[in-house]
């Protein structure tokens, strides 16, 4: 056993140090960029932390009350990141246990089945927990200064988070081993009863929220509505609440709770742990075997409505686009890594956007209101750059795997990019509009601004798939096989800086002249302005509206047509 442990750590160092070498000779370029980039998000989520941890302070006179909230705040914090870790921890695990060609050879050396999945438990909550760390350790220690916490509360935050990050990276697991161990057998009952299940807790909920009481928004009654709602977060079994009641002990100078909490952290850290690894030493082999090695049965000659409907959906198009359009959707359909995720977090969000009650709000709130929808029309944006850079960018690379055979049929390579367009636009376009609109139906917005969101959400879909198609065939790698990989190379970094930008860019030309108008018809612009022509600055802010509107859409065909053109010229050229 020790034996073992000795050489895959020797294997890992020694990966370790030459991906570090190869990183710093090849990708300084990336290296620099994501580090600042990196850096200045946390650095804007520290001030961000800081200033909101003051104005509970100075907002909340009561200090039970105050405390109420930052216990709830720190508990649906930590409860949402401990969901999230347990499903990108099980999809992580899956894609190395299962389909991983390294794991055929692993499998086959002389050693233990629960050796290999450590290995790769260990690289999973490496992968599945940086995001936590990043965005964790800001908000605490934003929340350590401001309430000017004891010396040691910095140096017991990084071992809460660790012990927590094990919980749910070892349920995950557990999970993935389960469903892929039974699962398959059961694959349409599980499907339909899973699906049944998360329709009725779906429908409850935002039945609940939509049908709730109204009330004004940062007033007493609203605090307390918000407490009462939240409640549910504070459950004495979850992971999340002891982790948000050892840090604020910590805080408030009572070291033995806090020491008290992280003992309990940790030995259930281990105790899953250990759990994850005697479950893998009677599931995983198995589990492997049903999964690669069970007897197909005569295959039925149908096709499910989803093909059906995809079908219908893409009937307008030429033939060949068609085929093409048919392909990409079936090799989606087929890798539960792209669609799980895809479904994950579009799912997170609309939980977030059905979360927003339904408040009374009024003109001394209508720019809170408009600042709010339009910063979720950016999250959505950001959402889509990130799956645009990790699963659009590198299709026309892996294409050069398979381009022998469609460099034998009598297609166009500018028609083999028109189809990777259309399936990246009208894939994104659907989930995104829907999202937007229920942010707008959830915070009240006016029909117009909501008009506007569907436009700056077409546009932004429409323009993220032409960057990331055309610097996909302008910046291909054809060596790589791995999608991963690809993304994370100079064109994936490349395209995710255009992307994040042409987003900011957008959503100011429409949001900037949208606030101010909306000041302009509320009272705000009497106090502001007091002796300026109401109805002259109406006019020039109505032209603001219409030119920002007309710049988004400008910026739009130029973001699409540019980098597209780009492609094809580059695409023409390329020998695979």
């Amino acid at each position: 056993m020790e034996a073992e442990a000795r050489a895959f750590w020797r294997v890992r160092r020694r990966l370790a140090v030459a991906t570090i070498r190869q990183a710093l000779v090849q990708m300084r370029f990336r290296i620099g960029l994501v580090t600042v980039l990196g850096l200045f998000l946390w650095i804007g989520l520290f001030v961000m932390f800081c200033h909101g941890f003051d104005f509970l302070k100075t907002g909340i006179q009561d200090q039970r009350t105050h405390d109420d909230m930052v216990r709830i705040v720190f508990c649906m914090f930590f409860g949402a990141l401990m969901v999230m870790l347990i499903f990108s921890s099980g999809i992580i695990l899956y894609g190395s246990l299962f389909r991983s060609r390294e794991i055929a050879f692993l499998l086959s050396s002389p050693v233990r089945t629960q050796r290999v999945f450590l290995h790769k438990f260990q690289e999973a909550v490496l992968l599945s927990s940086w995001g936590f760390l990043l965005l964790g350790s800001p908000m605490l220690l934003a929340f350590g200064i401001s309430t000017e916490a004891p010396w040691y509360y910095y140096p017991i935050m990084p071992a809460f988070l660790v012990a927590f990050v094990y919980i749910p990276a070892g349920l995950g697991a557990i999970l993935c081993l389960t469903i892929v161990r039974h699962v398959p057998q059961y694959r349409l009952k599980a499907v339909v009863i899973a699906g049944a299940l998360l329709l009725i807790v779906a429908v409850w909920y935002t039945w609940t929220t939509i049908t709730g009481p109204e009330s004004d928004i940062l007033t007493p009654s609203w605090f307390r509505d918000m407490l009462a709602r939240l409640k549910f977060s504070e459950q004495r079994l979850l992971p999340s609440w002891w982790i948000s009641s050892g840090l604020l002990q910590a805080a408030r100078e009572v070291w033995s709770d806090a020491v008290l909490f992280l003992t309990l952290l940790v030995a259930n850290a281990l105790f899953i742990r250990q759990l994850a690894i005697w479950i893998a030493g009677c599931y995983y082999r198995k589990a492997y075997n049903v999964l690669y090695g069970r007897p197909v049965g005569r295959r039925v000659d149908r096709t499910a409505w989803v093909e059906r409907f995809a079908r219908w959906a893409v009937s307008p198009f030429p033939h060949q686009i068609r085929l093409l359009l048919t392909k990409d959707f079936r090799l989606f359909r087929r890798d539960p890594v792209q669609w799980s995720q895809f479904l994950i977090f579009f799912g997170l969000l609309a939980l977030y956007f059905v979360n927003i009650r339904q408040f009374d709000y009024n003109d001394r709130y209508i720019g809170w209101v408009n600042m709010i929808s339009f910063l979720n029309l950016s999250v959505v944006g950001l959402l889509m750059s990130t799956f645009t850079t990790r699963f659009v960018f590198p299709m026309i690379s892996l294409e050069s795997q398979r381009f022998w055979l469609l460099g034998l049929l009598p297609v166009r390579r500018e028609t083999i990019l028109w189809s990777k367009f259309l399936f990246a636009a009208g894939g994104s376009i659907i989930p995104c509009s829907l999202l937007i609109m229920l942010s707008d139906v959830m915070l009240h917005v006016n029909t117009t601004v909501m008009l506007s969101h569907q436009l700056t959400c077409v546009i932004l879909c429409v323009g993220l798939a032409g960057i990331a198609v055309g610097l996909g065939a302008r910046l291909p790698n054809l060596r790589e096989t791995s999608p991963a990989r690809i993304a994370a190379g100079f064109g994936g970094t490349l395209n995710l800086v255009v992307s994040t930008l042409y987003i900011l860019i957008v959503v100011l030309l429409t949001a900037l002249p949208y606030h101010f108008y909306l000041a302009a018809e509320s009272s705000t612009a009497a106090r502001i302005l007091p002796n300026a022509d109401e109805t002259a600055l109406l006019w020039w802010l109505q032209v603001w509206l219409w030119v920002g509107n007309a710049g988004c859409v400008v910026l739009g065909l130029l973001a699409t047509i540019l980098p597209l053109q780009m492609g094809f010229r580059a695409f023409r050229r390329l020998e695979f």
